[in-house]
């Protein structure tokens, strides 16, 4: 829309003259347009121009913003669907090679820690306009560190291959898909990203449901091939569908530090932190644990990680429409977190495998939906969309660190307890009690103590 600056200085001393009590006429008005002009220190016209470009509508629905939300889908599926179906590879490499299980747990640790550690430069990058380049070049990475892994026969190998090169591509794919989300959404934003999220839950079934039925006909080498070839199927398609809606933020330092100013920003970090210093223990030693405590068989193992994947799947979905229509994200992602501290502390009492199966099956559900609502909570706490993959990625930096060292550390905790899971289900409880309590804060900072309110 164009403005004409008579027209609005017009305005603007009628309504000074209407604030002061002047009772105006159209002759008053008149005599208001034929004083000369003046200048405005601001050129309205460019003004709106550059509103309507950087801030244009979010369009919500409609077969593009849906189309963003199956490639990401189909991302998160070959990203965080191979993080929760690391239990299978667990459980294989223990027979398969001789070290111990703190140091195998080493290379699912440290896939999680190079795809959370290396968002703040590729949620950057993808703000600076570059979403395709940096998604294309973690499914290259991620694709060859699949099939090196076909290759490969010793700890260092798979270190390498399915540790580093997997969790870097990952890494470069995960994060601009979840900043892009946001910025094609609103009323349906929880729902779009917990959708997006059910891709964990989808890979987390197909894999190891692959690994299972595959590696005793043809063996680990041709197994990964074949996960290979499947992710690449899939990897595709995303790349096709997915596209940047907002116009990129050249300038911009790639760590904004001043965020850390912020208290809702700085504590929410925090929780997270101990929050996934916890959250994977599960997924990595469950398997472990039932054939350890209740003699079950490789196969029945495999299954067992596949249920607690499966019961995630409703629980990423159904929070995430409940956080969209009536409470807002940050008041289910506190419960959400809380229930999956005391399901590991719950932990303690199964011995049996009808216990272990209620395990999975609860902690399956509380842990996705914790997970689908975590990105959302954070850009919730974000005012400005366009530096929403920096923020994105500082946070998952953070917590890349938390991910890293959780399974190892619960590696050596099983060998100080010889055997016993005791202090892996402690450690693991207390410590996303702990982040539970962080997000609390920030949830009562933020928006008070009362429960009728949106967060």
């Amino acid at each position: 829309m164009a403005y004409n600056q008579d027209t609005v200085k017009t305005c603007l001393q009628a309504a000074f003259h209407h604030r002061k009590g002047t009772r105006h006429t159209v002759d008053s008005v008149q005599k208001y347009k034929e004083m000369p002009p003046v200048t405005l220190p601001i050129d309205i016209e460019a003004q709106d121009q550059t509103l309507q470009t950087e801030d244009s509508p979010i369009q919500d629905t409609g077969f593009v913003a849906w189309s963003q939300v199956v490639g990401a889908h189909l991302t998160v599926v070959n990203s965080w669907g191979y993080v929760s179906a690391f239990g299978v590879f667990q459980t294989y490499y223990n027979e398969l090679l001789p070290q111990s299980t703190s140091q195998i747990s080493w290379i699912g640790s440290t896939q999680v820690f190079m795809l959370f550690f290396i968002g703040t430069f590729s949620g950057r990058a993808a703000d600076a306009g570059l979403f395709k380049t940096t998604w294309s070049a973690g499914a290259v990475l991620t694709i060859i560190g699949i099939f090196a892994s076909s290759f490969c026969t010793q700890y260092w190998q798979l270190f390498l291959s399915q540790g580093l090169c997997m969790g870097l591509g990952c890494g470069l794919m995960f994060c601009p898909v979840v900043a892009l989300l946001p910025t094609y959404f609103s009323r349906h934003r929880c729902l779009a990203v917990g959708l997006a999220g059910t891709g964990s839950a989808t890979g987390g079934l197909l894999f190891p449901a692959v690994v299972s039925r595959l590696l005793p006909r043809i063996g680990f080498p041709w197994t990964m091939r074949t996960l290979g070839f499947l992710t690449l199927a899939m990897l595709l398609p995303s790349g096709l569908l997915m596209k940047q809606r907002l116009e990129p933020r050249k300038t911009g330092p790639i760590v904004d530090l001043a965020a850390f100013r912020e208290r809702a920003y700085a504590l929410f970090s925090v929780g997270m932190f101990f929050n996934f210093w916890g959250l994977y223990i599960a997924f990595f030693y469950i398997s472990s644990f039932a054939k350890q405590v209740a003699s079950f068989s490789q196969e029945q193992a495999i299954n067992l990680l596949m249920i607690m994947n499966a019961a995630g799947v409703l629980s990423r979905i159904g929070p995430s429409y409940l956080a969209d229509r009536y409470t807002g994200p940050m008041n289910l992602l506190i419960p959400s977190a809380l229930f999956s501290g005391v399901m590991m502390v719950v932990w303690i009492c199964v011995s049996d495998r009808n216990g272990i199966y209620v395990f999975a099956v609860f902690y399956g559900i509380f842990a996705a939906s914790f997970q689908g609502l975590f990105p959302v909570t954070l850009a919730s706490i974000c005012s400005d969309m366009k530096t929403l993959g920096t923020r994105i990625g500082m946070v998952m930096t953070i917590i890349s660190f938390a991910s890293l060292t959780g399974p190892p550390i619960a590696g050596a905790l099983l060998s100080v307890g010889k055997g016993s899971y005791l202090y892996v289900q402690l450690f693991a409880g207390i410590t996303m009690m702990l982040g539970t309590v962080a997000v609390l804060v920030v949830r009562t900072v933020e928006y008070g103590v009362s429960m009728k309110v949106r967060a």
